[in-house]
């Protein structure tokens, strides 16, 4: 990871990290400061002058078009940041006494007052675009949030978030000016995978996260929920149907369209006019609560045989071509006497049984040719887990189905046999830039621990918003300080433990994503010098990252990052303080043995075998997942390997 290889500090402050790249810090006139890092990178920002403070009073203008969470957010953004007290007025009610505070104007672009402060910064003509402008000029001080609509409102808000900078004691609001807008319509997660899911608290607080990395989309689906599945005919009880009603609330108020999901394919008889009345009454259930989004996975599915006796009269024989008859039957059927005749329903998604591949079928012919173009049809790629997405790609899926694809990442998603004992912390990557030239959107499937999760989401809606800015680099680093709550030493900890849960595998037998790259990296560099004879350089580059590996889970711990992170990594935590303090202690040995103290360094290399082995006996258990009682994977073929080279060479 680019963002690791500075020469480290000392041994506990870990490292200086690079420079976000030049999309991430654009410039500004000769000699003004860099604007602090947006996420997610937006189409065009750069600096317009002189940074606003923030008064102890300020002023919000805002009317009954301005987006009510938008506002709500505004207003306690400007309090975390200095403003005790904040005044909403309307246009043309601003008090005298505003001269020299900090006023906020809020509202549709059009609105006269906000387009008059925006200037020559014109919000794009986009959906969920937005223009935003700081000015500070003589006592003015003067931000204007202009949305496109509503919910460019309130990605106005989130990118104003990242703009306050820290003056003293005081806070200021960065001079900038920005006019953007997503690449991609739909952009956010699918919780889709097998396992233990999410809780009612930790679906909330991600709604809230999705808010604030400006993606839209959430999809429920959750494959051990039982009336997601089994029982997808029977309604939800009212406990449960409560419980998803606050969900969708919260997506609301964060600008998520909460897609509900519903997947019938292992029992359905598709000819069934009973059976079809059952899935649109599931549909109706959710419909009431608000949700206007819905999907209808067929993955995972067999369609080689038939659920009843009924379908091989409607469609023939089971096989390609007579499940995609029938698939393609109930989704039309779906998509035109329920979406069509729901105010606000967005049109119907779909997962096909053959969701994963770029060979043309009988079953994909059929749906290219009947299926409705307004359904949009969800792909996870090459594979199941691809190595790759291109824009090559991505048109022949495109020529497949008929229509764009929308893409269902299985990343980083950790509930098939190749992740047992992971953590996939590495950043998003390895999608080309161009895909939303041929995608509708992307949907990251996470982990079933939903705080570790947000290290990759983070960057998959960051790629999804611009994906011709996209760096993974600079993008990995962001996300782990916005886990950190911006401090440095827990992010610098948490790239540090996140270089040793870097490894993402696929279904084969080479992963898509290398393990710790970084580590790797230090000491292959540490043979090379020890083996040309430099052995006391070699121990003084290595010992201070050693040491930063042994400190990460204590600093981790340390009250800044996410709580629910450091739950979520508990086990790999766990293990990575003992695997530091092997590899630590290990080192000892190595400058013990080269000293010619050799006692001493097979006193060191024993407590040093002692450690890994305690390291080994670390288990995730009870776990969320379904792997069983599993060690936690630290470094694995790469810090392991590098201990058993060091203790070869004392014996």
């Amino acid at each position: 990871m680019t963002s690791l290889a500075c020469l480290l500090a000392t041994a506990t402050a870990v490292m200086c990290l690079a420079s976000p790249s030049s999309a991430a810090r654009p410039a500004g006139p000769p000699g003004a400061a860099a604007l602090p890092p947006v996420s997610p990178n937006p189409q065009s920002i750069s600096r317009t002058g002189s940074d606003a403070t923030v008064t102890g009073r300020a002023i919000v203008v805002a009317d009954d078009r301005t987006d009510a969470a938008a506002l709500t957010r505004l207003v306690a953004e400007l309090k975390a940041h200095g403003a005790h007290r904040v005044d909403v007025v309307a246009p043309g009610h601003v008090p005298r006494a505003a001269a020299g505070l900090l006023t906020v104007r809020l509202g549709p672009a059009t609105r006269a007052d906000i387009a008059r402060q925006l200037g020559s910064t014109a919000a794009p003509d986009h959906a969920e675009g937005y223009a935003l402008r700081v000015s500070a000029h003589g006592p003015g001080r003067e931000v204007a949030l202009g949305g496109t609509d509503a919910t460019g409102q309130f990605y106005a808000v989130q990118t104003l978030r990242q703009l306050f900078l820290r003056a003293g004691h005081s806070w200021k609001v960065a001079g900038a000016q920005a006019a953007d807008f997503p690449s991609m319509p739909l952009r956010g997660t699918i919780e889709g995978f097998y396992g233990e899911p999410w809780t009612q608290a930790e679906r909330l607080d991600q709604m809230d996260f999705y808010g604030d990395v400006k993606a839209n989309t959430y999809i429920y689906a959750p494959k051990d929920d039982p009336y997601h599945r089994s029982k997808w005919r029977d309604p939800y009880p009212a406990d449960k149907l409560t419980e998803l009603g606050e969900l969708v609330k919260r997506a609301t108020a964060n600008h998520v369209r909460f897609t509900f999901a519903v997947s019938p394919g292992g029992s359905v008889c598709y000819s069934d006019p009973a059976h079809r009345k059952d899935l649109e009454a599931k549909l109706q259930a959710m419909y009431d609560l608000g949700t206007r989004a819905f999907s209808i996975p067929l993955d995972d599915i067999s369609y080689t045989r038939w659920n009843c006796e009924g379908d091989r009269a409607a469609y023939g024989e089971p096989g390609r071509e007579a499940a995609a008859k029938a698939q393609v039957d109930l989704l039309n059927d779906v998509q035109h006497t329920f979406i069509a005749t729901h105010p606000g329903a967005q049109p119907l998604q779909m997962v096909p049984t053959e969701y994963g591949d770029l060979t043309d079928t009988a079953y994909k012919q059929i749906l290219r040719a009947t299926l409705d173009p307004a359904i949009e049809v969800m792909w996870t790629g090459t594979d199941v887990v691809p190595p790759t997405i291109t824009n090559e790609q991505a048109e022949g899926a495109a020529k497949l189905f008929g229509r764009k694809v929308f893409v269902w990442d299985n990343y980083p998603v950790n509930d098939f046999g190749n992740t047992a004992g992971r953590l996939l912390l590495a950043p998003y990557d390895k999608r080309e830039a161009g895909l939303s030239a041929h995608l509708t959107g992307i949907v990251a499937n996470p982990m079933n621990q939903p705080y570790a999760s947000k290290a990759a989401v983070f960057g998959a809606a960051d790629f999804a918003w611009n994906d011709t800015a996209y760096d993974a680099s600079a993008n990995g680093r962001r996300a782990m300080a916005y886990l950190a709550g911006g401090d440095r030493a827990a992010t610098d900890a948490l790239l540090v433990f996140g270089d040793l849960e870097h490894m993402a595998p696929t279904f084969g037998d080479t992963p898509w994503q290398p393990q710790a790259p970084e580590l790797a990296r230090r000491t292959a560099e540490f043979w090379t010098s020890w083996d040309s004879g430099d052995r006391t350089g070699a121990l003084r580059a290595l010992r201070p990252y050693a040491t930063a590996v042994r400190n990460a889970p204590e600093v981790i711990r340390g009250g800044a990052v996410q709580p629910g992170f450091v739950t979520d990594a508990g086990p790999w935590l766990d293990a990575t303080a003992l695997w530091g303090r092997a590899t630590v202690t290990m080192l000892d040995a190595l400058d013990a043995w080269s000293s010619g103290d050799k006692d001493t360094a097979a006193r060191l290399l024993a407590e040093s075998g002692r450690l890994q082995e305690q390291a080994r006996a670390v288990r995730v258990d009870p776990p969320r997942n379904s792997w069983g009682s599993v060690q936690p994977k630290v470094g694995d073929g790469v810090l392991d390997a590098f201990l058993a080279q060091a203790a070869g060479r004392m014996r």
